[in-house]
Order: structure tokens, then sequence, then C-alpha cells
């Protein structure tokens, strides 16, 4: 059965996307089967996977209410295991499709485990809002993943997350764990990321990843060719630090089976 990842931070601009579609592209170059599923009606995962979202009648706003579109909907992309469940501008409304419906926080549960068989990695990338959209991938989802850009505010930015991860883990979803925590637009030339990186580690003192992505001008080159950094440039510091992330989150799956 696949881990479904959600990654998820209510602040725009974090590094959700970008953490999406490259460490999800990261662990199927290494041949794990990953699915994405693109749940923000910004549909950045989706074009930045070169998939033309205005152009697919099938797509997750479809899915949703029409659960047989499911496997229509489903792209491949240029890397053999990896996967995606485009978005579409329509998905802006379903926040208010929803909200009459019952047992509204579950659709996207029922929709994923239609397929979740056939992955080892589910990713849920989340709108920059925590509406019902957010709040049905964290029903869905088995693991939160947290990506924290390194400014002031960062942390102060995920205490309405974390609020709100509890609630839907208390009353929701139980199974909900966090998986951790990825320090993003790390700059080295500046102290504050030093600052924030710190605060951060004594807040989070065991799930806070290794890895930090830098600040890369290839990570924010790469969507708009419609590719992952991984094949727009596998040598760029932004590329190697996906990897990096993908093998710690490989080798945290493996330490805790041998726990297990």
């Amino acid at each position: 059965m696949a881990r479904i990842i959600v990654v998820a931070n209510q602040k725009g601009g974090v590094g959700k996307t970008t953490t999406t579609v490259n460490l999800a592209a990261s662990l199927a170059v290494m041949e794990k089967k990953v699915l994405i599923v693109d749940c923000d009606p910004q549909a950045n995962a989706s074009s930045g996977l070169g998939i033309e979202v205005d152009r697919r009648e099938n797509n997750l706003y479809s899915a949703l209410f029409d659960i047989q579109t499911a496997a229509d909907a489903i792209c491949e992309t240029e890397i053999k295991f990896l996967h995606i469940l485009p978005s579409t501008h329509d998905l802006v409304g379903a926040d208010l499709e929803l909200i009459n419906k019952e047992e509204r926080e579950f659709f996207l549960t029922r929709l994923i485990e239609k397929f979740q068989d056939d992955y080892e990695y589910i990713f849920l990338d989340c709108p920059p809002s925590l509406g019902l959209v957010t709040v049905n991938a964290l029903c869905a989802g088995t693991e939160l993943l947290i990506p924290l850009q390194c400014e002031y505010y960062a942390l102060e930015g995920i205490a309405q997350l974390l609020k709100t991860y509890e609630l839907v883990k208390k009353r929701l979803n139980p199974g909900l764990d966090i998986m951790g925590v990825v320090l993003t637009m790390f700059d080295k030339r500046n102290r504050l990321s030093f600052q924030v990186e710190r605060e951060v580690r004594t807040y989070f003192p065991d799930k806070t990843f290794r890895t930090k992505i830098p600040r890369n001008v290839r990570l924010s080159e790469a969507p708009s060719y419609g590719k992952p950094a991984i094949t727009y440039d596998i040598r760029s510091m932004g590329t190697q630090a996906y990897i990096a992330l993908a093998q710690e989150v490989l080798d945290a799956q493996s330490a805790g089976a041998k726990a297990d």
C-alpha cells in the first residue's frame, strides 16, 4: 500500500510544488512507483510536468465528483515511474461544492482508494489555504510533509497548519503523522537562514530533515520547460539536494521497517 504524503503549508511561495515535483521525480528515478495528485487549482505541479491542463477533459476536479473518470485522468510523464493526476482551474470551486455534501472531508480518500495499491508513493500537492480541499488531503494522507521557507516568519506561518493537523488527526484521520519539515530556499550567504534553521531544529528536533533545499535558479527555471529539475539539469545544486532528500526519505523508511 502506498505512503500518501500530504505536502502542505497554507503560506504561499514556500516551495510546496517545487518539493512535491522534485522529490517525487527523484524517487521515480530510483524506480519507485510514484503518483502526484495536484490538489491546487493553480495547477503548477501539472504544468511543471508538461501537462496542458486546459485541454484535458478528465482531471482531479472531474474525478472528485465522478470517480469513474479517475483512471482516464491519470497521465504519464517523461519519467517512467512518475504519473500525475492533474488539476484544473475549475478546482477553485470545489470548496463551495463540497460544503453541503455528506462526508465532505472524504471525497479525496475514496478517490485515492481506487489506485493506492498501484503506487509506492502518492504525493498530494495542496493549495496555499486550509480549505476543504486541503482538509480532504489531510484526511486521505498517511503523512504530512511541511516545506518551510527560511525566512523571518517561517514558524509563525505553520502554527495554523499544525492546529488543523491536530484537529484532523483527533477527529477524522488518527493515522495521519508528521513526516517532517524540509527547509527550503536556504541561502548559506544569509545569516537569517541559519537562524531559522536553528529555531526549526529546536522546535522540531526529530522531525526536521537533514537535507536543506538551496535557493537555486535551475529549480525555478525547470517548470517553465515542463520538466522536473532532475531531467532539466541533473548537476544543479537544487537537483542534487532533492536527490539527497529522496535518499533520506528511503533511509528513514528502511530504518523504520527494521525497527518494526
